[in-house]
């Protein structure tokens, strides 16, 4: 796995300033991809969910029991301080208190003392005619501006269609929508919730949402790193 200290943070961080999120080139390797891709069915979960059943979409993703798997911690901690600094950083934007402590240990805690405990990275898996509809992941009082997704499979060989969606409610405007393509490995940075965007009298709190679009071939595997925990 890519040092994630290495990225280039500086272009990163304005990425995120600018248009409210941001790729990085591939931090896993097709090898930890593959590894990752097989705990779907060899890991070990505290829950399994069905996108259908909930009208979430088609499809189905796990959350990962303690303790995480070595890639999945590692990421989650590695990426957590610079997200901190961006999150301190959009929160004085918006009038809020900068309280995005430097370590996800101390923000876990805050978690923990909210009664939120559970982990919530999670392994996603669509077949064709698999989607997952808008949503935003909120599990309690505490959550951390940022998130992060990764797919496991290879797009054009594994599987075609299932794009990330990350769509844009402005105040008073249509919404905006971004479609991504991400190729193995690679990280897509995102807001939880919303992200500040440059008005003309300031920042102004933008609502964000995110999907996946419909897979019209294969199997689409994906990871997401998200970085509060869940009640």
């Amino acid at each position: 796995m890519l040092n994630i200290d290495s990225l280039p943070w500086d272009a990163l961080h304005d990425e995120l300033d600018r248009i409210g999120f941001a790729m990085t080139q591939p931090v896993l390797e097709r090898d930890e991809c593959e590894q990752l891709s097989a705990l779907y069915d060899t890991g070990t979960f505290r829950s399994r969910i069905e996108m259908a059943r909930h009208r979430f979409g088609e499809g189905e993703y796990k959350y990962f029991d303690h303790p995480l798997p070595d890639h999945v911690s590692a990421l989650r901690h590695g990426l957590y301080p610079h997200l901190a600094h961006a999150a301190n950083r959009w929160a004085e934007r918006l009038g809020e208190p900068a309280c995005y402590p430097e370590t996800l240990e101390d923000f876990l805690a805050t978690c923990h003392d909210a009664g939120q405990t559970k982990p919530t990275p999670l392994i996603l898996r669509y077949r064709p005619g698999g989607y997952n509809a808008l949503h935003q992941d909120l599990y309690g009082d505490v959550a951390f501006p940022f998130q992060a997704l990764t797919v496991l499979s290879r797009k054009g060989e594994d599987f075609d269609g299932g794009e990330s969606v990350l769509v844009e409610q402005r105040p008073r405007a249509q919404s905006r929508a971004h479609v991504i393509s991400l190729g193995q490995g690679e990280l897509l940075l995102f807001p939880t919730r919303h992200r500040p965007a440059a008005g003309s009298r300031g920042h102004y709190r933008a609502t964000m949402r995110h999907g996946v679009a419909t897979l019209t071939r294969g199997e689409r595997l994906g990871l997401g790193v998200i970085f509060h925990d869940a009640r």
